[in-house]
C-alpha cells in the first residue's frame, strides 16, 4: 500500500505539534536557559518542518498519483494475515506485557509471527524463546532498560 506523501506529512506535522504543545508543560530549571524541553522541542520542530515539506510535495503530485494505492500483497490472504498479526502483536504487547512480563509476551508474539511466516510450530517456539532471552539480556542487562517481569517476578535475575 502506498500513501501519498501529503498524508504522511500531515501525520508528522500533527505529531510534531502535539509534542511541541506537550513540552511547554515541562518544568523550567532555574538559572538555566536550556531545560528538559529543548531536545524534544527541536525534534518536534523538525517533524513539523519535514511534515510540511512532505505535504507540499504530496500536494504537487496529487494529480499524477492517487492518494492511496494498494500493492499486490493486499490480494494475498497470507500477507494480509501477517500484517494483521503484526498489528495485533503491538496491541497485545501494550495490553499484556505488564501482567505477563516481557519474556512471556515476547515469546508468544514471536511464536505467532514465525508461525505465520510458515516456520513449523516447534521451531517457531524454540526460536522465539531464544530470541526473547537474547533481547531481554541485551535490553535489561546491557542497556539497563527496565522490562516488566509480570508472572516471572519471583524468578527475576
Amino acid at each position: 500500500m502506498k500513501l501519498n506523501d501529503a498524508i504522511f506529512g500531515l501525520v508528522l506535522a500533527l505529531l510534531g505539534a502535539v509534542v511541541l504543545f506537550t513540552v511547554q508543560s515541562f518544568p523550567k530549571i532555574p538559572g538555566q536557559q536550556v531545560g528538559p524541553a529543548l531536545f524534544p522541542g527541536l525534534i518536534a520542530a523538525g517533524l513539523c518542518l519535514g511534515g510540511v515539506v512532505l505535504m507540499v510535495r504530496g500536494w504537487r503530485v496529487r494529480a499524477e498519483a492517487p492518494w492511496v494505492r494498494f500493492e499486490g500483497w493486499v490480494q494475498s490472504p497470507r500477507h494480509v494475515l501477517g500484517f494483521a498479526v503484526l498489528v495485533a502483536s503491538v496491541v497485545f504487547y501494550m495490553l499484556a506485557a505488564d501482567k505477563l512480563g516481557f519474556l512471556l509476551t515476547a515469546t508468544l508474539i514471536l511464536t505467532a509471527m514465525f508461525y505465520v511466516l510458515r516456520v513449523p510450530l516447534a521451531k517457531s517456539v524454540l526460536i522465539a524463546i531464544i530470541a526473547s532471552l537474547l533481547i531481554h539480556f541485551a535490553f535489561y542487562k546491557l542497556l539497563r532498560v527496565p522490562l516488566p517481569w509480570g508472572l516471572l517476578v519471583n524468578h527475576a535475575w
